[in-house]
């Protein structure tokens, strides 16, 4: 679609559409069942898990603080990405307006090294809690959990801040179609008509970055974590250390997986359909949000009992 004033010159879009899974449209039904489903249900178990520990006096501690800006940073990736999926499917509501789509750029690539670097705050909880138990209570504070807020917004917001900005100030006067069901950035800057090298280049750095940092020292929290789970001696105090930090290594490992699946798919774009990516991506920004509260849940009995004791208040 090209748009042309009476001169016949192309003009500056004021708006993009978002066409996904066009070649196989029976897709787009059949898909929006699961995704509303887990959409549901992430909004629900995070809501949940927030009040409980908002509820519950005996979760104040620091590592409960952390699970709620995990919880708080899935449910606005949700709510940024999942409703206008939703809407393209059931209604066709295809376009996007030029400010939506930047602002929504903006949250899926600042907010998804957030949670990785959250990831990374837990990992260092753990290690520390496992490794270093007599000195828990002086390292991991509240002050330390504000500080480690403060560092995860503001390092994932100044870096990738770039990366919407650098989009928006090109000059989008050719197509206007995206061909994804999301305005992520590699897929907007392709309908520029100026040179988008600088932006790919910057999104490579700053996504490989962020990401793999934050994965190596994760990997090294948690093997520390296991070479001294090794060394204990108790009876039962290793099977109870590993079961405490199992949670968190399966969310960080079922995270990444996927972010990993997706990368491969995108690289190997010629051997798999273009629809493969998309829906990845979709899935990306749902799944984790929608298993993480229910994982923590289930495994974490402090949380159990928080959540009991809240419905026992409702009824």
């Amino acid at each position: 679609m090209l748009p042309y004033n009476n001169g016949s010159l192309p003009i500056e879009v004021s708006e993009f559409l978002l066409n996904c899974f066009v070649r196989s449209p029976t897709w787009q039904l059949w898909l929006s069942l699961p995704l509303s489903l887990l959409f549901f249900l992430a909004m629900g178990a995070n809501a949940t898990l927030l009040i409980t520990i908002w509820l519950e006096v005996s979760l104040h501690e620091p590592m409960y603080y952390l699970l709620s800006l995990l919880s708080l940073l899935d449910m606005v990736l949700c709510l940024t990405v999942i409703p206008k999926v939703l809407a393209i499917f059931w209604f066709d509501l295809r376009p996007i307006s030029f400010s939506a789509c930047f602002l929504q750029m903006f949250i899926m690539n600042s907010f998804l090294p957030m949670e990785s670097c959250t990831f990374l705050a837990m990992a260092y909880d753990r290690y520390v809690a496992i490794c270093k138990p007599l000195h828990y209570p002086s390292i991991i504070t509240d002050q330390f959990v504000a500080k480690a807020v403060v560092f995860i917004l503001a390092r994932n917001t100044f870096l990738t801040a770039p990366i919407p900005i650098i989009s928006a100030r090109l000059h989008y006067c050719g197509k206007n179609i995206i061909r994804n069901c999301i305005c992520a950035s590699l897929s907007v800057s392709k309908l520029s008509c100026d040179n988008v090298a600088l932006n790919r280049i910057y999104q490579l750095i700053i996504a490989w970055t962020l990401l793999g940092s934050d994965l190596i020292l994760i990997f090294f929290s948690y093997t520390c974590i296991l070479r001294a789970v090794l060394r204990l001696k108790a009876k039962g105090t290793a099977a109870k250390a590993l079961s405490t930090c199992g949670s968190h290594f399966i969310l960080i490992l079922f995270f990444n997986t996927i972010l990993l699946v997706f990368v491969f798919t995108h690289m190997a774009k010629k051997k798999v359909s273009p629809d493969i990516p998309i829906l990845l991506n979709v899935l990306h920004h749902v799944i984790p949000a929608a298993f993480n509260p229910i994982v923590y849940g289930v495994r974490t009995q402090e949380i159990k009992q928080g959540i009991w004791k809240l419905l026992k208040r409702g009824g």
